[in-house]
């Protein structure tokens, strides 16, 4: 819809408010509900937002260690801009309409700390080469019988899955809890949040979803919606939804694996496909592919972003550990799947259930065009076999602090998303691993407080 057709569906729906929301650098959705004069208001100019959303981590408390925002400026205000294209109504919250927000300027200048601009940047770099990119992000998380009340009473302690045992696939365990699961699948694709699959994975109260497909900007602002309205539709239903990647070290993680393709501008050819290749693979894929290994481990924090992201990249456990690619290979940390021009696509297997959707889908998009600009070979053959022993290539980083460090130093990285976006974020990664640092664990209570 464009601005007349929102005011005259406010008007005949007899409205008065809007909710509007943007990601943090986390990924938080962020926002608040305004009157409709005040949206009208503006659209031109922007809302004034407290720009501490920015300078602050997951648990509101602020860093001292980023220049773009703090005590130093006095916190001021930064105008968010609201995207029409992303109007929807929420079902489950008596339809209020809603819309998507960024930071990007009034001149179509990002604000660095704002994860959807540096996607609407990298998503315009893809389209001035003349390609379409189409991507979509699954996503496995854990459902509890819990409330964060609940939580916070017991410290944590004796959570309960919503199901025991594993049952994978199962038909039986979403039928247990029928009214959930259908109000998942069908207030989603009310949300325009429509799914591909939804099922049961290995694990107690597991489920995974796959996203459709759409235009990467799209799909991304689909897959941070989705994280948090299932958080609101499982509140309603009693259950708590947690999209922690490894919430027990006995228990699979949770993945957020991102499927890709560039398809011509008209969106009738994959160019990703070649038929007369023994692998149905196109130069433009192999480059694409080339890009995103070599890249890797230069940007790794953009898939992993918290210091638990790493408890999930271990061997065994269903993720990457190994600079590696396969052909429908669940070893790699990239997946190729070929089988028809229609479905070829790349799967980038790093990411977990935690990552902002965002800086994810502009890690492996900007990466892979990185590939396809400096015309990268090929050079590392496809896994067969088990991923996890094929080292020869490198190995993910084993935590948040080698990871980011990494990152920081990169040139590369620096040529993909620039100077100011890589300081900031890479300073964000910092303050996390050193507040981590710093925290005694159970497992230390545990292991040395009587015996040392």
């Amino acid at each position: 819809m464009n601005k007349e057709e929102i005011a005259s569906y406010l008007k005949e729906k007899n409205i008065d408010k809007i909710k509007f929301a943007f990601a943090d650098i986390d990924g938080i959705l962020r926002g608040k509900i305004i009157s409709t004069e005040k949206f009208f208001d503006g659209l031109k100019d922007g809302y004034g937002f407290c720009d501490v959303v920015f300078g602050w981590d997951s648990s509101d408390t602020c860093y001292n260690n980023t220049q773009l925002t703090g005590w130093h400026t006095g916190y001021p205000d930064r105008p968010a801009r609201i995207d029409l294209s992303t109007f929807r109504t929420i079902p489950w919250q008596d339809n209020i309409p809603f819309f998507l927000a960024d930071f990007s300027n009034a001149n179509g200048g990002p604000l660095s700390a704002c994860s959807r601009s540096l996607l609407k940047q990298v998503t315009q770099q893809c389209e001035d080469l003349g390609f379409h990119p189409e991507f979509a992000q699954e996503f496995e998380w854990f459902n509890f019988r819990e409330t964060a009340q609940t939580l916070q009473e017991k410290s944590f302690t004796d959570i309960q899955t919503l199901t025991p045992g594993m049952f994978g696939y199962s038909i039986l365990r979403p039928s247990q809890h029928s009214d959930f699961y259908y109000d998942l699948f069908n207030l989603l694709k009310a949300f325009d949040v429509p799914l591909e699959g939804l099922h049961t994975e290995t694990g107690p109260g597991v489920y995974e979803a796959a996203i459709r497909h759409d235009q990467v900007l799209n799909a991304a602002d689909k897959a941070v919606l989705f994280k948090n309205a299932v958080k609101e539709i499982a509140s309603n239903h009693g259950i708590l939804a947690s999209f922690m990647a490894k919430w027990n070290e006995n228990l699979p993680g949770c993945s957020g694996h991102i499927h890709q393709s560039l398809w011509d501008k008209k969106q009738s050819k994959n160019l990703f496909y070649n038929a007369d290749d023994k692998h149905n693979m196109s130069d433009l894929l192999k480059h694409y592919l080339a890009g995103q290994l070599h890249c890797l481990p230069n940007i790794l924090p953009m898939y992993a972003p918290t210091v638990n992201s790493y408890k999930r990249l271990v061997e065994g456990a269903w993720a990457p550990t190994t600079v590696t690619w396969g052909l429908d290979n669940r070893t790699s940390a990239i997946r190729i799947l070929n089988t028809s021009e229609k479905y070829t696509r790349l799967e980038t297997r790093i990411p977990g259930s935690d990552s902002n959707p965002y800086l994810a889908m502009a890690a492996a998009l900007a990466s892979g065009l990185y590939g396809i600009k400096h015309k990268l070979p090929l050079t590392i053959e496809p896994t067969t076999g088990n991923g996890y022993q094929d080292k020869g290539h490198g190995v993910l980083s084993h935590n948040l602090f080698e990871a980011t460090l990494a990152m920081k130093n990169s040139p590369i990285a620096i040529e993909l998303f620039g100077a100011e976006f890589t300081e900031h974020f890479t300073q964000t990664r910092l303050w996390e691993w050193k507040q981590y640092s710093k925290a005694v664990t159970d497992w230390e209570l545990k292991r040395y407080f009587e015996i040392i």
